[in-house]
């Protein structure tokens, strides 16, 4: 416990600090003045919690109680023992969105988690100290583009209490079509040439947007002349109007498009906007890797890539304190949820570990309760613990347990099938991997025919139009020499052989479109009115 005096000066900073941004939020002065003194203001913030998460760092059991204490309800028995025993382990959580949605900034918000617990108040203030400590000029005024897709309603950006970090209007982001979104969003990016920070929800967003602009960077220019926002499908009039008022004719900056784009598209980003320093994307790992590592070696190609949570089930869980490490890690947060662990591989008769229980380099199954009534869910994912701070662990995404292929039993996870099938598109002379999804012969019915079960692979490519037998075989040839389990079952005959598609350029935008939720990619297709759709899109 802190001492009186102690205590008293904390909550007086505490107090300032809220006040200050009342002061920022409300005062007439000019948006650049106003930008500075609520980037000061939330930095002193930042400040305040990064010493909380510190002490809170050296007693993770303790952080952890407490947190339980909050979410469970009053007079139930105290301590993680008592809970374990009277909650059994339950099912798999509930889907969460990839972002959430968070009100304006107010004053005692900002009070409140200097000493409550507001995991997305406090993640943002961590992510902006962080991204300003490594990346000096990255806060300015209107320096972050924001490509990001939440049909209905607006979704929290990464630096959401200063809003003024924003070129992008919010409205853009919740068009009801995704691809309207991108664009448009693209759009307003396009007229600032000194941006800092490009800023995606998934990296699939980024990777989408890019893909318009190749496709589509005459009409863009046109548009950028203008001061004008082209009708398309999904674009509401009413929402062109108000976004086109935002739009000024720039004509130099068309042109610029114009010979950047006519010098071909490696490089791309950093040539638009050369004062460009980080992409920052909401989700990097998993499914999301083939994405940032496509975007690393051609669009963005020179640029650092920073990931800066960690969110499993709709809850946040974890920040990357490290923004000029290549690969995301992740520190737990104790006082964010309560958080149990399963050693993988998985025991006859599971129990779980605490999250001051963790060794490093093993991999463990992310048990969760981060709700009030939601407890002990299974999130599906698989974490290995890189190593500790102070007391909390630090950890790296795996793997997606919902995404394993499996017919037999054998299950194959998400991670290892991308790894055969990279290794058997090396062997495609030319082929590039832009994009894949898997299907189990369950899902197909009989339009499959009578045969085995077996996998169906849908691929997209850059370089390769068609695809010969023996190039097909060589994938379900890498699952025998990388699965041994798959091997025994395809030489029994229990497993038919695989069977792989070519889909044309554009396939998998669609499909993230009838998605319809800026969730990560699926690699394992479950519902039929998605099997149909990449079906239709089928060339070789």
């Amino acid at each position: 416990m802190l001492p009186a005096v102690a205590v008293a000066v904390a909550v007086a900073v505490a107090v300032a600090v809220a006040v200050a941004v009342a002061v920022a939020v409300a005062l007439p002065v000019a948006p650049a003045l106003r930008h500075g003194l609520a980037r000061s203001v939330l930095r002193r913030a930042a400040g305040r919690y990064r010493r909380r998460l510190e002490l809170r760092g050296s007693e993770v059991r303790l952080s952890q109680e407490r947190r339980l204490r909050r979410l469970l309800p009053a007079g139930t028995a105290r301590g993680s023992e008592a809970f374990r025993e009277r909650y059994p382990l339950g099912q798999s959580c509930a889907d969460g969105a990839a972002g959430e949605r968070v009100p304006p900034l107010r004053p005692w918000a900002l009070l409140r988690s200097c000493w409550g617990t507001d995991p997305p108040l406090q993640g943002s203030l961590l992510y902006l100290d962080a991204l300003r400590a490594a990346f000096p000029q990255a806060l300015a005024p209107r320096g972050t583009a924001l490509l990001s897709w939440a049909p209905g309603h607006p979704r929290a950006p990464a630096g959401w209490p200063l809003p003024t970090l924003y070129c992008t209007p919010a409205e853009a982001g919740a068009l009801p079509s995704r691809a309207a979104a991108l664009r448009v969003q693209l759009l307003f990016a396009l007229q600032e040439r000194a941006l800092r920070v490009l800023e995606a929800g998934l990296a699939a967003e980024l990777h989408d947007a890019l893909a318009a602009l190749r496709a589509g960077w005459p009409e863009l220019a046109q548009d950028l002349a203008l001061g004008r926002l082209s009708p398309q499908p999904g674009l509401p009039e009413g929402a062109r109007g108000r976004l086109q008022a935002l739009l000024v004719p720039n004509a130099a900056r068309a042109a610029e498009l114009r010979a950047e784009c006519a010098h071909g598209f490696e490089g791309i980003v950093q040539r638009l906007w050369p004062q460009l320093e980080v992409v920052v994307v909401g989700t990097a790992h998993g499914a999301e890797q083939l994405y940032c590592d496509a975007l690393r070696q051609a669009d963005c190609k020179g640029l650092p890539f920073y990931c800066p949570f960690y969110r499993a089930a709709g809850a946040l869980l974890g920040v990357n304190l490290w923004p000029e490490e290549p690969a995301p890690r992740f520190l737990l947060c104790p006082d964010w949820a309560f958080c149990e662990f399963l050693p993988c591989p998985a025991e006859e008769e599971p129990r779980t570990v605490l999250l001051g229980e963790l060794w490093e380099g093993r991999e463990y199954g992310l048990v969760l309760t981060a709700r009030p009534g939601e407890y002990r869910c299974r999130a599906g994912e698989v974490l290995r613990v890189a190593g500790f701070h102070k007391q909390c662990p630090v950890v790296e995404p795996v793997r997606r347990e919902s995404q394993a292929l499996s017919v037999r039993g054998e299950s194959i996870p998400e991670d290892r099938f991308c790894r055969s099938l990279c290794r058997a598109v090396g062997m495609w002379p030319g082929a590039r991997l832009v994009d894949y999804i898997c299907v189990e012969s369950a899902l197909l019915g009989a339009s499959s025919g009578a045969c085995a079960p077996h996998y169906e692979v849908f691929v997209e490519l850059r370089g390769l139009r068609d695809l010969s037998e023996g190039q097909r075989y060589k994938l379900d040839q890498c699952l025998q020499e990388d699965f041994p389990i798959y091997k025994s079952f395809r030489f029994k005959g229990s497993i038919g052989p695989l069977r792989l598609h070519l889909v044309g350029a554009g396939a998998f935008a669609r499909l993230r479109e009838a998605l319809g939720s800026p969730l990560p990619m699926p690699r394992v297709l479950r519902e039929e009115r998605l099997l149909r759709l990449i079906q239709s899109t089928v060339i070789s």
